[in-house]
């Protein structure tokens, strides 16, 4: 019993140092994880205060370098604006100056042109002096006719063929002595006036041709208004230049903002943007953006609304809205000086009149005509092509008639012409474009100027070449020196300067060169 009592007793023990053995290790394991932690949690804290304080002492360098570039903007943009105002200043003292240039211009113009009329009064009272020794000389030819009868054996042929030649040299030499005399009398003046009158014409017309094209001003309620559309070191009025796409003027005009820019479509949509901003009162630019961004989506309304209204006028009914909104932004596209949704209705209102008189379907020709120019809306940022082919394609696309498309397509003679309408949308878009007033000359009508000018100037007989030059604003005549003289040379030019002025239309004036030329050639052998 003891010796069981002995080993039960060592076999406890044994068991209790083992277990103290696993606590003891697992205490250790327990301390040492717990140091490691700790360390690395210093050393986590440490990284992490180093990293705030590295983070602050940069933030400081940033803040400091934008404060310094802030300084350097604001003096830069102050050094603009004060050269921008010393300009404006300068060009309207340069306005007013051109301005009284242009008063006395107009003065000495009116002095002249009454001096010019008293000249051409006594330049008519010359004419009548010599078409009276006209008269004179017929009946001195008659008389010389019968004493020539009388006295010499000539015949009454030969002795007329004499007589008419000598009396044909002296009106000749007396028409060149009198035109000779006349020219030098008003030369020195009718070239100054002639520069002075198409200077002043340029300077008005091409000013209110630009102005009406390219301007678009809108009214404020006060002038105060303008510094809160420029904003605070400009941002507000770069904002909207940025989100129209147009530039925005503001002078010395009182309670007047310009809007300039080429394109229509964008101008109408800055107008619009700016009197909303002006009426809400509330400018800066997060509002600039979304009140042009309201101004699109205003103006897609305005152009389908233009669109239906002109369909609706027209009677064209059935239309797909991608068209109408096609024909609508003709509104605010011109071409030559015309405006395209005018030029559209004109064309669309003479096709139907035409097809009403060839017994044609007045509302299909009507709606070929509205049609016929929406190419030139897409351009080629869709497709290629001119502007017809563009447009005939887009009428296919949104369901129109065969016959539609082809007139559309073929109105200038770029695709084969299938149906009668083609024809008749050619016919009404030529008369458009070229009644008084509509646009500018056309390339065509200028090439057939020059070449009825040349044609002219071919009909007179001696000519041997005929050139116009100067854009149609003179033209050479070089004549057979057999069969001209100097005499009958400056006769020539003033009669075909008569028969110009009689049978032509054009602009300004036209300059008549007659040169006659005598050439000696001979060959040493």
């Amino acid at each position: 019993m003891s010796e069981e009592a002995n080993i039960l007793s060592q076999s406890v023990t044994l068991s209790v140092i083992v277990i103290i053995s696993v606590l003891a290790g697992y205490l250790l394991r327990w301390y040492f994880s717990n140091k490691k932690l700790r360390d690395a949690q210093a050393m986590a804290k440490d990284i992490v205060d180093q990293a705030k304080r590295e983070s602050d002492n940069r933030k400081k360098e940033i803040e400091l370098h934008g404060k310094d570039m802030m300084i350097k903007l604001r003096q830069e943009f102050e050094d603009e604006t004060r050269e921008r105002r010393d300009e404006a200043t300068a060009l309207e003292k340069r306005l007013l100056q051109k301005e009284e240039n242009l008063d006395k211009r107009v003065d000495l113009l009116e002095r002249k042109e009454k001096d010019i009329e008293d000249r051409a009064g006594k330049l008519k009272t010359d004419e009548d002096r010599v078409s009276a020794k006209v008269s004179e000389l017929d009946g001195l030819i008659e008389q010389e006719k019968q004493r020539l009868q009388k006295i010499s054996s000539m015949t009454e042929e030969e002795a007329k063929k004499l007589l008419l030649s000598r009396i044909d040299e002296e009106i000749l030499g007396e028409k060149a002595q009198r035109i000779r005399s006349m020219e030098e009398q008003i030369k020195d003046n009718v070239d100054k006036k002639a520069r002075e009158i198409l200077s002043t014409a340029i300077q008005r017309c091409s000013s209110e041709h630009t102005a009406a094209s390219t301007v678009t001003v809108v009214l404020l309620p006060s002038d105060e208004m303008k510094g809160r559309i420029i904003g605070r070191e400009g941002r507000n009025i770069r904002a909207l230049e940025a989100a129209a796409g147009v530039d925005i003027i503001i002078d010395d005009t009182p309670e007047a903002v310009t809007i300039s820019g080429f394109d229509m479509y964008r101008r109408e949509i800055a107008r619009i943007a700016l009197e909303n901003l002006i009426a809400d009162g509330r400018i800066h630019p997060g509002r600039i953006e979304e009140v042009v961004e309201k101004a699109k989506k205003e103006m897609e309304n305005i152009i389908k609304e233009e669109g239906e209204k002109t369909a609706f006028d027209l009677g064209v009914h059935g239309m797909h809205p991608e068209l109408l909104k096609l024909v609508g932004k003709l509104k605010f596209r011109t071409s030559y000086g015309q405006n395209g949704l005018q030029h559209t209705k004109e064309v669309a209102m003479l096709m139907g009149s035409m097809a009403s008189q060839l017994g044609l379907d007045a509302k299909l020709a009507m709606r070929a005509g509205l049609l016929h120019d929406i190419g030139k809306v897409v351009g080629q940022d869709v497709e290629e092509g001119t502007h017809a082919i563009i447009g005939g394609n887009l009428a296919r696309k949104y369901g129109e008639r065969e016959e539609v498309a082809n007139a559309v397509e073929s109105h200038h003679d770029e695709v084969e012409c299938h149906t009668i309408y083609g024809s008749l949308v050619c016919a009404a878009d030529a008369i458009s474009a070229s009644r008084p007033g509509a646009r500018a000359e056309t390339l065509e009508t200028y090439v057939k100027r020059l070449e009825n000018l040349e044609k002219i100037s071919n009909s007179f007989k001696g000519v041997s070449k005929a050139y116009a030059l100067q854009a149609g604003r003179e033209v050479r005549l070089m004549v057979d020196p057999d069969k001209i003289n100097d005499d009958e040379a400056i006769v020539l030019a003033r009669d075909l300067r008569k028969k110009i002025e009689e049978e032509m239309e054009y602009p300004g004036q036209i300059k008549v060169i007659v040169l006659r030329e005598t050439r000696a050639v001979e060959f040493a052998k």
